[in-house]
This record gives structure tokens, C-alpha cells and sequence, in this order.
């Protein structure tokens, strides 16, 4: 789904976020971490909390109990560690401690927006992402993921689409027509007018290489809890909203995660939905 490569994205954003809050990054520890089934997060010691999603198919480890032990060697030992060591795993291979740092840098970037006075975008709570898409008559729709309320909504407005998915057991028979291998997305996504791409890329380092091959212009949100930080990076290589969590409550949320919950059961509860504008690229509501 794209050329796999280094992430400049998550790497820009750790030196933004290393920007805003100075050396006081040094003296952040994680207080709480939990990696869940569906989603993993942490709290730091300032109180704020970061989620990222899961996921449990890019781990081969997680098959057995040895592989497990060898991938997170770190276990019982993630409270109190610096968060620098934690932002030292988003460059790493190993899937399991790169979701966590995903998190630590989510959780940083909430905190950073309470040091802004003023934003060069908006943040707004309560709303979908996928509320924003608007998909004109005649214009091409690429999914990259199995997003099922986008595909949905694509379905209804008939609209000329496809949906990139490197795992097509998650599709539903209805999806399956629509289904195109990460391999075609030289062909789809360079014709796309509208690209919404799942933020579990920014895990399996694509999404870079997928917003290289987008038409100059397209509609493009990336969403997905992995997306809940600063976003400008993103709206740099031309994303439009990016669509994640804002974490309210963080210790409600992670005893949420830990024992299997999504987002059904920590929404509007200990969470919010979050939505993040690029100000020079706004669009209307679709709804």
C-alpha cells in the first residue's frame, strides 16, 4: 500500500513537539502504559493521555508466548520510564513498541495544544472525520483500510470508489466488488479525488509513499486514533483533516483498553472524537 520507507512524518512531528515544550520533555515520565486488544495507551506524568490502535495482525509475535516475551521484553516495566525512551521506539521494527511511543507522541501533542494560544488550524470535539468527505457527482473515491462507516456511505451514494486493504478477510461480501490489493494503489489512489486513509499506515510506514501518489488537490483525511497528534506534518503533504481521539480521562480510558473495550465504550465517557482542519484547505460538511 504504497512504498514502505522511513517516517518523516512521525519524525517531524517529534521535533515540533521537542520545539513547544523544550526541556521540559525531559522530565515527562509515563506513568501508566497499557497495550489492549483493540487499542494501546499511556498516561504520562502530567496527567495527559495518548491512545493508538493495535494492530494485533502486523504482529507475528503474538502467536505464541516466547515471540510475545521477545517482542515487549520491557513487561512489567513500562511505568515510570522516561518518555524519551518511549519516542525512541517510533523508529524502530518493532510493532509493539512503536504503538506505545505513537501514544507517548498523541499524548504530547495534547499537551502541546494547551501551550497554543492560538492554532493555525482548528480542533474540534464530538465529531467524525468521515462527516467532512464530500464526494461530488462524477469524482473517484479511494479507502485505504477497511473503514466500514465510509464504505458504507459510499455505498449508498453509489459512488465510483475502491477500498485498499492488505487483509480482504475484513471485508464484508458487499465490500469484496469493490476491493482492490495495496499493490494497485499506483492505479486507484494517483486518480482519486477523495482519499481517506486509515491512520494505522502511519504504523506500517505507507502512508508516506500513498500521499506522494495523490492527485494535486485531492480531498484527503486520514483518520484513526494512530492520528491524534500535530498535524502539521500532514497538512504539509497535502491532508486536508486528519480524524482522532482527544483523551479526557485517562485512567478511565486505559482500565476501557485494557480490558478489550473500543470505542463504543470509552466515547463521550473518557474520550472524544476529534477532528483536525487544515484552516487554507476547510470543506463543507457533507451531512
Amino acid at each position: 500500500m504504497g512504498n514502505k520507507e522511513s517516517n518523516c512524518i512521525l519524525q517531524e512531528t517529534l521535533t515540533l513537539v521537542e520545539t513547544m515544550l523544550g526541556e521540559e520533555i525531559d522530565t515527562l515520565t509515563v506513568e501508566r502504559a497499557v497495550l489492549g486488544l483493540f487499542f494501546s495507551g499511556v498516561k504520562l506524568s502530567n496527567g495527559f493521555g495518548g491512545v493508538c490502535y493495535t494492530p494485533t495482525k502486523d504482529i507475528p509475535e503474538a502467536v505464541c508466548c516466547p515471540s510475545s516475551a521477545k517482542a515487549m521484553p520491557l513487561s512489567g516495566k513500562l511505568t515510570q520510564r522516561p518518555v524519551r525512551q518511549y519516542l525512541q521506539d517510533l523508529f524502530g521494527d518493532n510493532v509493539l513498541r512503536k504503538i506505545l511511543g505513537v501514544a507517548v507522541l498523541n499524548a504530547l501533542s495534547a499537551f502541546c495544544w494547551t501551550r497554543m494560544s492560538e492554532k493555525p488550524y482548528s480542533l474540534e470535539t464530538g465529531c467524525d472525520a468521515f462527516d467532512d468527505v464530500v464526494l461530488n457527482p462524477g469524482q473517484k473515491a479511494v479507502v485505504v483500510g477497511a473503514l466500514a462507516p465510509m464504505l458504507r456511505w459510499l455505498l449508498k451514494e453509489n459512488a465510483d470508489f475502491r477500498v485498499l486493504e492488505q487483509d480482504p478477510a475484513t471485508l464484508k461480501d458487499w465490500e469484496m466488488p469493490y476491493y482492490a490489493p495495496p499493490e494497485d494503489a499506483v492505479h486507484y489512489v494517483p486518480e482519486a479525488d477523495v482519499l481517506v486513509i486509515t491512520g494505522t499506515t502511519l504504523i506500517n510506514d505507507t502512508l508516506e509513499g500513498l500521499l506522494e501518489m495523490a492527485k494535486p488537490g485531492a480531498q484527503i483525511v486520514v483518520t484513526g486514533p494512530t492520528a491524534s497528534m500535530l498535524p502539521d506534518a500532514f497538512f504539509k503533504r497535502g491532508v486536508t483533516s486528519l480524524g482522532g481521539i482527544l483523551v479526557q480521562k485517562p485512567d478511565e480510558l486505559l482500565d476501557i483498553i485494557s480490558e478489550g473495550g473500543s470505542g463504543y465504550h470509552f466515547f463521550g465517557k473518557a474520550a472524544d472524537r476529534l477532528v483536525i482542519r487544515n484552516a487554507v484547505m476547510s470543506v463543507s460538511s457533507r451531512r
